[in-house]
């Protein structure tokens, strides 16, 4: 699927350094306007540029979405929820604090409606996330370390023993993804 868009009338930004390369060396022969962006409360565009911004899992700061926003301009995000994968978390490393406490519909749906956003359309799901294999949900908690902070196979030794009985008796180890969706209107 495409937008079809120009490549001259798009922009897009980066912060995680592999994929900033990755970018470089894909949209900018392309003629896509790509910047380098670490730090989401000042983005490197001009006031009232974009009549549309899209956002997957990345970053943002709705004081400049509003800044660089067109008016009637639109912001669509779907958002990793604080509560993704709690249940692993918790199995395999008790007492561990939760991150990003406020990424949820409720809070960040608010921060829209105090910038002056119009909130067109708002939905937050709670899925089941399922492991048959326990090298898989190792795998899986050594690439998401901010979800698993300290992870390792020896830490998490008798956890996992604990995740392969857990597997044997129900055939998976569950969980729960947590995402929300938000598309707001300057």
């Amino acid at each position: 699927m495409s937008l079809e868009h120009a490549y001259e009338n798009t922009s897009a930004t980066e912060g995680y350094l592999p994929n900033v390369r990755l970018c470089e060396e894909i949209l900018l022969p392309l003629g896509i306007d790509f910047k380098e962006m670490k730090h989401y409360d000042k983005m490197p565009f001009s006031d009232q540029k974009f009549d549309l911004i899209i956002n997957r899992h990345g970053n943002y700061d709705v004081q400049e979405l509003y800044r660089v926003l067109k008016p009637k301009g639109i912001f669509i995000t779907e958002q990793v929820g604080c509560d993704n994968d709690r249940e692993l978390v918790d199995l395999l490393l008790p007492d561990t604090a939760g991150t990003f406490p406020n990424a949820n519909l409720t809070a960040q749906a608010s921060l829209f409606a105090k910038q002056g956003f119009c909130l067109l359309r708002t939905e937050e799901a709670f899925c089941p996330i399922r492991f048959f294999d326990i090298g898989a949900l190792v795998w899986f908690a050594r690439i998401i370390e901010w979800e698993f902070p300290g992870f390792s196979v020896e830490k998490c030794f008798e956890n996992l023993l604990q995740a392969q009985r857990i597997l044997e008796t129900n055939g998976s180890v569950d969980g729960t993804i947590h995402r929300y969706l938000i598309v707001a209107q300057k």
